[in-house]
């Protein structure tokens, strides 16, 4: 099994925590910088790190990497300081029940941009809107799926990875 360095653990950490800023500029941003504006940025910003923490609270414990270094996000580490070691036969199911919490982090950004960018367009805040839905939506998963995910040893049982799961090729026959 890989161990990953604390370098690598915030490489692969980078594309959440930049769907996260970003998502908080938008929402600062909004259809206009306001005291409402500040306080929805704000949210979002105490939302996202929440999220890793619930994460890390309610999920790492099921996972085979609790409390070793092979967990690419360093979450599994972190994790062994909060809770116990729990059942990881239980993962999947703990997956398909926490993962949904932190969903809405990749789309209250974009409807709020959406709107924003309807009320009072701006080049500005349309450039903030497509790098985030890039991150968000392209960068994050391909990280997550070619990376952590691939080294995963739950990646047969888990939700995400069962859906992404390659089809086995058939092999041509060989000419006599």
């Amino acid at each position: 099994m890989r161990e990953y360095s604390h370098l690598e653990e915030c490489v692969n950490n980078l594309p959440y925590a930049v769907m996260i800023l970003l998502g908080t500029a938008i929402l600062a941003l909004g259809p206009g910088p306001s005291p409402w504006a500040c306080v929805a940025a704000g949210t979002y910003l105490a939302y996202g790190l929440a999220g890793t923490l619930w994460i890390i609270v309610f999920l790492c414990p099921y996972c085979r990497f609790h409390g070793t270094r092979n967990c690419p996000c360093g979450y599994g580490r972190i994790a062994a300081t909060l809770r116990p070691r729990e059942d990881v036969e239980c993962f999947a199911e703990k997956f398909r029940k926490h993962i949904p919490v932190i969903v809405p982090l990749w789309f209250i950004p974009l409807l709020v941009g959406v709107v924003a960018a309807v009320q009072s367009f701006s080049w500005w805040s349309l450039g903030l809107l497509i790098i985030f839905g890039v991150d968000a939506f392209a960068i994050l998963p391909v990280v997550s799926t070619r990376h952590g995910c691939a080294q995963c040893p739950q990646r047969d049982d888990c939700p995400w990875m069962g859906r992404r799961r390659r089809k086995p090729t058939r092999s041509k026959p060989t000419p006599p």
